[in-house]
C-alpha cells in the first residue's frame, strides 16, 4: 500500500487534504479513485490506513480510518556528516541511509572534497536532496523523513558536536592499523533515543588536520573492519551494524 507524509493538520471533520506533487502521483500515477486506501502519516506517533473520500482538479481529501501501530523508526538517532562527494555518490548516500534508518544528513566541506558547493544552486540542490529523502522514507516505511542540510564548513559542523551523545569518525588509517574495538564500545554506549553524530570523509579520506580537530572536540576515530570502503558504503556500512546491534540482537 502506497504511504504519504501529510503536511496537513486535520481539519475540524477529521479530514486531511493532499495537493501538489504528492496529489498527481496518487491521482494521475497510480490512478486511485475515490474509496480506494492508502498509507498516511500525520506525525511519527499517528500513522494510518487511509481512504479517499473527494477528489477535486488540484487536491483531494482523505480521511484515517485505521490506526497502524508498527515501529520502523532505529532505537538511535543517527546523524551522517558526510564531506562531499563527486557526482551523484551523495544521493545514493541520501536514498540508501533513508531507508536504513538515518535520522538527518549533513554534508559539509571536507579538506579533500574536490566539489566545491555552489551558493546560488545550493537551495535547489538541497530541495532535490530531501525530495530523495522523502521518497526513500515512502519507500521504506519510515514515520520520519529525514533532514538534509546544506553544505556546513568543517569548523561549522564542529560547534553542532555539543548536540550529540556520541560522535564517531570513520577514519581508514584505524582500519589499516587493525583497530577493530572502537566503533563496538561506542555503541555499547548509547542508549535508546540516543544522538549520534557519524562522520564520513570524501573520496581521499579525513586529512590529519581534520581527524585532529575532530579527535580534540570529542570525536572517537574508528576503523570498519579490515578492508577500506568507499565514502558512499561507509555510512551504509555503519547503520547496517547499528540496525543489526539494535534491532536484530535483541
Amino acid at each position: 500500500m502506497q504511504r504519504y507524509f501529510i503536511h496537513h493538520k486535520l481539519d475540524e471533520n477529521g479530514l486531511f487534504s493532499i495537493e501538489g506533487e504528492d496529489y498527481k502521483h496518487i491521482v494521475r500515477v497510480m490512478r486511485m479513485t475515490v474509496g480506494d486506501r492508502f498509507i498516511s502519516v500525520l506525525s511519527p506517533a499517528e500513522v494510518y490506513e487511509s481512504e479517499i473520500v473527494e477528489i477535486e482538479d488540484s487536491y483531494l481529501t482523505g480521511k484515517p480510518v485505521v490506526q497502524i501501530d508498527h515501529q520502523s523508526e532505529l532505537p538511535v538517532k543517527v546523524t551522517i556528516a558526510h564531506g562531499l562527494p563527486k557526482g551523484d555518490k551523495l544521493e545514493l548516500v541520501i536514498q540508501k541511509a533513508t531507508e536504513l534508518g538515518v535520522s538527518a544528513i549533513k554534508p559539509f566541506s571536507a579538506e579533500r572534497s574536490i566539489v566545491k558547493w555552489d551558493q546560488k544552486k545550493g537551495k535547489k540542490k538541497a530541495e532535490r536532496w530531501n525530495k530523495i529523502a522523502k521518497e526513500a522514507a515512502e519507500q521504506s516505511h519510515r514515520s520520519v523523513i529525514p533532514q538534509v542540510d546544506e553544505p556546513v564548513s568543517a569548523k561549522q559542523l564542529r560547534s553542532s558536536f555539543h548536540e550529540y551523545d556520541a560522535i564517531m569518525m570513520a577514519y581508514e588509517e584505524d582500519a589499516k592499523s587493525g583497530e577493530s574495538s572502537n566503533f563496538y564500545q561506542v555503541l555499547n554506549q548509547l542508549k535508546p533515543d540516543s544522538k549520534v553524530l557519524v562522520i564520513i570523509g570524501p573520496e581521499g579520506g579525513l586529512s590529519e588536520s581534520e581527524v585532529e580537530q575532530f579527535t580534540e572536540d570529542g570525536a572517537v576515530s574508528c576503523g570498519l573492519g579490515p578492508r577500506i570502503l568507499r565514502t558512499e558504503t561507509a555510512p551504509l556500512y555503519i547503520l547496517a551494524a547499528i540496525s543489526y546491534h539494535f534491532e536484530l540482537m535483541r
